[in-house]
């Protein structure tokens, strides 16, 4: 089940007694539980709504918290109990469990939040769980954008999205970050010129001009530009807003001879992403090289 089906399942108020939420993006998960707490009226939330991270040192044992998902609810309404990092659960933890969701309560709703793909050994003995897989693939970002803003009561065309995913990147958390701000601005719809506005009034240039000064082979001006945004973007920013736009490129490449230029390039990021996650050496200065010593074909 996807992102979307999570939404669905919102909507529907979350009727099935227990959820695994998988993702490997902490902003998902972190999203996922806000609009949960939603579900719970403000006042109730102390009594209705628990959560638990079973990285913390201070969590309940998990027995404790599914003592949590028995006990009657004080209000009327169901209560939530969110378990984060469930990745971390113990075999015997596991096993209580499976045996919990062999008869859970009516009254509760559990949600697991597992980073990264869940366990064979959970997946087999929590069968009652509801598999919701929040990650989102690269090419569906751009829906997310748009079911994002208009979340946030506005509207965003085409042109609009594929500018503020080329200029920020992919980081969902970031992006989010700047459609929260295009919400304050008071307009209904939001066109390439607001975000130029609203982002480019901070700095001199983006990745498109960095693009365009590899592609014309401009070495001082693709470093220029480079140092620019070494100071304002977190390199993984950078990267994700890089990839982004070559891979828009490439889908537009008409020949074979394009289409290696484009896998080349892809190679090259791919190695600049291991040596940012490394931290050795220059990861981005070399990339720059790399990708300036391409032949581009169309």
């Amino acid at each position: 089940m996807s992102y979307r089906n999570f939404l669905d399942e919102l909507k529907k108020g979350l009727p099935s007694p227990a959820y695994l939420f998988v993702s490997s993006d902490p902003f998902l998960h972190t999203e996922a539980v806000s609009s949960v707490m939603e579900l719970v009226p403000p006042e109730e939330r102390d009594f209705s709504f628990h959560t638990f991270d079973l990285m913390n040192s201070g969590a309940l044992p998990f027995e404790q918290i599914l003592d949590v998902l028995n006990t009657v609810p004080f209000f009327a309404g169901r209560k939530f109990v969110v378990v984060g990092n469930s990745q971390k659960l113990l075999k015997k933890d596991v096993e209580r469990l499976g045996r919990y969701l062999q008869n859970p309560s009516e009254t509760s709703v559990l949600i697991l939040l597992n980073v990264g793909t869940a366990k064979k050994e959970l997946k087999d003995a929590a069968k009652g769980l509801k598999q919701i897989v929040l990650d989102i693939g690269e090419r569906d970002i751009p829906a997310w954008v748009k079911l994002r803003a208009s979340a946030r009561g506005v509207g965003m065309s085409d042109g609009a999205v594929d500018y503020l995913i080329g200029t920020i990147g992919t980081d969902l958390g970031l992006l989010s970050s700047e459609i929260d701000k295009f919400a304050l601005i008071g307009k209904q719809d939001i066109a390439k010129e607001d975000i130029e506005e609203i982002i480019e009034s901070k700095r001199t240039y983006n990745a498109f001009a960095l693009v365009d000064a590899i592609g014309a082979k401009d070495v001082e001006r693709a470093f220029r530009i480079y140092k620019v945004l070494q100071e304002t973007e977190e390199p993984y920013s950078l990267l994700g807003a890089l990839n982004w736009q070559f891979g828009r490129s490439l889908a537009g490449a008409a020949s074979a001879a394009g289409r290696d230029y484009y896998y080349n390039v892809f190679a090259a990021l791919h190695k600049a992403d291991a040596g940012i996650k490394t931290g050795s050496g220059y990861p981005m200065e070399l990339l720059l090289l790399r990708l300036l010593g391409l032949t581009r074909q169309r």
